[in-house]
């Protein structure tokens, strides 16, 4: 099925063919004619099947159809997104749908100047795209105005809701005044979210062109059971001896970024950081140097989880597993987007086992376990005798002659061996 088939404008058609644009996803059969028509919509889709066109689309032939004057700092269309990096690319995918119209889009985010932001809000604009933190702080300033608002539009609402938007995204609400076409678009559906989609929907068509939670079939999963202290030695050894050549590797911390960058440079590795320390020019630069192959990893933390679009990305590292299962699909979407093979790695240590059985259960499948000879994990039995060594040597250089402190030592040495023992049962059991 075509773009031209769903009676979109010569100007967008033309637009969408540069683009590369030649038949739709199945998301986008799907939502397109119902958000011609004007409904509102819950949209379940995997990342990297052509969300931002699903929902995007519509709304600009919708301006098309009724052009009406800009007004001073007044928006038609507002889409929100949880991070800078998804901000910026769906403004600019909007940006490249529009470039034979004369339709205004304008991006807002953090990390970079407000009074820039603010010239381009004045003057009115057609499709404002943002962070709620950001649209806040202009509309705490008087530099927009919702209450015109026609077109809403949600991108990765779960995220928004991990991320503690909630009462961002009510004060957001607020301000808006009449009752706009909205759509929720994510990869992952969460209680929450459909909570609040019954709260600002009116009757959505709901759509799912897949399992919810689940993961694009062209992504190859494979698990490394490793140690902690020797994840940087292993991502070192997969990356020189597979001769990989564009790595995203995600991390929990900003510390562990930092660490991880500076020990893979001491490997003749060039790697550079993407987190939220890192200003937003640092961001797009390092982002620049690893898409144009100048780096051969990037280093994130979950700011780069949603929104990266790296054509024909081969390798996802989880160098740790997510804190929650959800965002498992987020990282791994990064690769085997629009057709293409991905490699979806993770290093799992003892402590990450639960996680990785919770992502097995939401995304409903076994992940294969390689052992790398050289990297096997302690035994269980080497884990106690960690433990009362670290014990003893505590007893040896700190013992107050003290029996009830001694006591004390002992109590807590006999927990930490019932905690060890208690999980390996439980994990016996689960298996």
């Amino acid at each position: 099925m075509s773009f031209a088939s769903q009676n979109f404008s010569q100007d967008i058609v033309r637009a969408l063919t540069e683009c590369g644009y030649e038949k739709l996803t199945p998301i986008q059969q799907q939502a397109i004619p119902h958000a011609r028509r004007g409904s509102d919509i819950l949209a379940n889709a995997q990342t990297g099947t052509g969300k931002t066109a699903a929902f995007s689309l519509p709304i600009i032939q919708q301006i098309l159809d009724k052009p009406k004057s800009r007004s001073r700092f007044n928006a038609r269309a507002l889409i929100l997104a949880p991070t800078r990096e998804l901000v910026a690319q769906i403004a600019k995918n909007i940006e490249d749908y529009t470039k034979y119209t004369d339709i205004s889009v304008a991006a807002v985010y953090g990390g970079t100047k407000m009074s820039s932001q603010e010239k381009k809000l004045e003057p009115g604009v057609d499709i404002l795209v943002a962070t709620p933190g950001r649209l806040l702080e202009h509309m705490e300033l008087n530099n927009v105005t919702l209450a015109n608002l026609e077109f809403l539009v949600f991108d990765e609402a779960d995220r928004m809701l991990d991320m503690g938007f909630i009462t961002d995204i009510r004060r957001i609400m607020g301000d808006i005044r009449n009752q706009p076409q909205t759509m929720l678009f994510s990869a992952t559906f969460s209680a929450q979210m459909n909570k609040l989609a019954g709260e600002i929907t009116r009757k959505p068509k709901r759509i799912s062109v897949s399992p919810e939670n689940a993961t694009a079939d062209t992504v190859a999963h494979v698990v490394y059971p490793v140690d902690q202290e020797r994840k940087r030695e292993l991502l070192s050894e997969l990356i020189g001896k597979k001769n990989w050549k564009q790595v995203l590797v995600f991390v929990n911390y900003k510390e562990t970024a930092n660490e991880l960058v500076k020990e893979l440079k001491l490997d003749g590795i060039k790697a550079v950081l993407c987190h939220g320390d890192k200003a937003q020019s640092a961001r797009r630069r390092a982002l620049d140097e690893f898409k144009e192959g100048k780096a051969r990893v990037m280093v994130a933390t979950e700011v780069a989880a949603r929104g990266l679009d790296i054509q024909g990305l081969p390798h996802v590292v989880n160098f740790d597993m997510p804190f929650l299962a959800e965002d498992y699909v987020h990282r791994i979407g990064r690769t085997g987007r629009a057709g293409l093979q991905g490699h979806a790695v993770s290093f799992v240590s003892r402590d990450e086992e639960l996680t990785l059985q919770q992502v097995e259960n939401l995304i409903k499948q076994r992940i294969h376990r390689v052992q790398l000879t050289g990297y096997e994990p302690k035994s269980r039995d080497a884990l106690l005798n960690k433990i009362h060594n670290k014990a003893a040597y505590r007893d040896r250089q700190g013992r107050t002659n003290n029996p009830a402190a001694d006591q004390s030592d002992a109590e807590r040495r006999a927990r930490l061996r019932r905690a060890v023992l208690n999980k390996s049962k439980v994990t016996k059991l689960k298996k």
